[in-house]
């Protein structure tokens, strides 16, 4: 997934962003509530992890505005605000979940992956030249046999396979794969490239000569 960690302290966003990156996610840092709302509105998140007691821009206005604009992403709002009051107002201007700080990792992550869960429940499974994806489950197929993909296969393979025929750039692949200021290979996508046409076959994925990948319209 690719998500947006929205946290001043610097502690706490090195620890989290670690953490997040070591699962295999894409992650982006705003420091302040300013940069985080300009990237909600220049980037798609899978997922928000949210302080409210931001520089700039209160995180709770952060969420406001996202809302008023119409966009669902789960947000899961993460602050050491710990009233009632605080939780009611946050769960009403639209987190689908509040956790207290100081928390643990573990406990972020299980909350991580339950939003996921629930936002994937409501994504059909979608199937293409015998290759089926289900994103509420994460489970992949092909002619019926399970194959167990990687997240970073999953990233590559699924905004291909929800496009037949549609060509996709490195770069617009790379952007499902890594954060802002993280460190990209040369060869990042070929190598998850290679690793899927060895698991769904030669043809799964073909290499459109100087414009990037695609998922053949039709089985190859």
């Amino acid at each position: 997934m690719r998500l947006l960690l929205v946290e001043d302290d610097a502690m706490i966003g090195e620890a989290v962003q670690d953490l997040l990156r070591g699962e295999h996610h894409a992650v982006d840092w705003a420091r302040d509530g300013l940069q985080a709302d300009t990237a909600l509105r220049a980037q798609a998140y899978d997922l928000v992890l949210l302080d409210l007691g931001l520089p700039g821009r209160d995180g709770l206005q952060v969420l406001r505005d996202l809302r008023a604009r119409k966009d669902r992403t789960p947000v899961l709002i993460a602050t050491a605000r710990d009233a009632v009051a605080d939780r009611v107002q946050g769960l009403d201007a639209g987190a689908d979940d509040y956790l207290l700080k100081p928390y643990d990792l573990d406990e972020l992550l299980a909350r991580i992956r339950a939003l996921a869960r629930r936002a994937a429940g409501g994504a059909m499974a979608y199937e293409h030249a015998g290759v089926r994806l289900c994103p509420a489950t994460r489970e992949a197929s092909v002619d019926g046999r399970s194959v167990q993909l990687s997240a970073r296969e999953w990233a590559v393979l699924d905004p291909l396979l929800a496009r037949p025929g549609a060509v996709l750039s490195r770069a617009q692949l790379e952007d499902k794969l890594y954060g802002w200021g993280e460190e990209i290979s040369s060869n990042a996508v070929e190598v998850y490239i290679h690793g899927l046409r060895k698991k769904l076959g030669a043809g799964a994925v073909l290499n459109v000569r100087g414009l990037g990948y695609m998922v053949p319209r039709e089985a190859a």
